[in-house]
């Protein structure tokens, strides 16, 4: 399957190849939903659960609730990760931004735009969302938004 393919040389390139191994583990249940105007392919599903989007603007994923719990669940800390101090946990599970002074951890190999994946100390998933800026940052500024929030596990469909 030629579109399949070229979903995973993406995943590799945007991930890594391990994280492509977990997210496509079982091969013969993904779907391509392809885009009715363009016949690009804009969704990747597992059975019925939603696994990646992706982005017509520049190419690349964005990670569902359900592919940020299967990278957790076959990974360890930090990776692809933001860990935020657990007070906070609430806010984020309602799609609130992630600002720099609450993150505890954060893989050293993200980069400005990548997608990440918040969880609390416990490693639980409290959203998804894409990293605004770089990690020397992160790390050294008392104030601001390090990541747009996407989806919070606790907020709304829509």
């Amino acid at each position: 399957m030629l579109g399949l393919r070229k979903v995973k040389a993406i995943c590799d390139y945007q991930f890594d190849p391990e994280i492509t191994d977990i997210l496509f583990s079982n091969k013969e249940d993904i779907r391509l939903e392809r885009s009715k105007n363009t016949d690009k392919i804009r969704y990747i599903y597992i059975k019925d659960n939603l696994l990646l989007m992706l982005r017509p603007s520049n190419g690349f994923f964005t990670l569902s609730l359900f592919s940020a719990k299967k990278i957790i669940d076959n990974t360890t800390p930090p990776k692809l990760r933001a860990i935020v101090s657990t007070e906070i946990s609430e806010f984020i599970k309602k799609g609130r931004n992630v600002f720099c002074k609450h993150i505890i951890n954060i893989d050293e190999n993200l980069r400005p735009m990548d997608e990440v994946i918040v969880v609390d100390q416990n490693d639980e998933l409290l959203a998804i969302g894409r990293l605004k800026i770089p990690i020397a940052y992160v790390k050294s500024f008392k104030n601001g938004v390090a990541i747009n929030v996407r989806k919070g596990i606790n907020k709304s469909k829509g």
